[in-house]
């Protein structure tokens, strides 16, 4: 059973929405002990992720995030978090994954946001098990995760290259939109449902 991170950062309803379409159960994590009683764990999040930290601190459940050692997935800035630091409001993240988000260089000629469907270049992880090797994902974001080959499993080209997805040990982060992203999301997540 899934437990999504309610900390009022999160485009909660999409995300459920996909979930309900999947047949995947889930709940709601506002308290550390409720983290208990979920097997695996979304971080959901849009918008600011300077503010999206201030508001996953104030619920507690910062440290008990880090500590997890169940399948965690970070989806566009709950990916983020995952990171160090984000240049967006110069803020220190979760650290989980050092690796640092930055904001788009509009002198590449390139229009900020980064938003529409995009090709991802993946690889052999179990996060993308079935999905097809030219699929699309929707993406909406001024700040991108810094490529290394270290952490990364997937990664798109705009303006420069940047990790469209990230793994380390239990912890994945993507950082477009699956729950938008028609079948090729809806096959993501339900990967990482049954990563164990």
């Amino acid at each position: 059973m899934i437990g999504i991170i309610n900390y009022g950062a999160g485009n909660i309803f999409s995300l459920t929405a996909a979930l309900d379409r999947l047949g995947l159960q889930y709940g709601m994590v506002n308290t550390e002990a409720e983290l208990q009683a979920y097997s695996h764990i979304i971080i959901p999040g849009v918008g600011h992720a300077g503010a999206a930290m201030q508001k996953l601190r104030a619920t507690g459940l910062v440290e008990p995030i880090c500590k997890l050692t169940k399948p965690v997935l970070g989806i566009c800035v709950g990916m983020q978090l995952l990171t160090a630091h984000s240049e967006e409001g110069d803020s220190e993240l979760l650290g989980i994954v050092p690796l640092n988000t930055r904001l788009f260089d509009k002198s590449l000629g390139i229009k900020i946001p980064h938003m529409g469907w995009n090709t991802v270049q993946h690889q052999n992880n179990l996060l993308f098990d079935g999905v097809d090797e030219f699929a699309q994902f929707y993406f909406v974001h001024s700040y991108f995760i810094e490529y290394k080959p270290i952490f990364d499993i997937a990664s798109v080209t705009y303006g420069n290259r940047f990790s469209a997805a990230i793994n380390r040990d239990n912890f994945y982060g993507v950082q477009f939109h699956p729950e938008k992203s028609g079948a090729a999301g809806e096959q993501l997540l339900k990967n990482f449902s049954n990563i164990n």
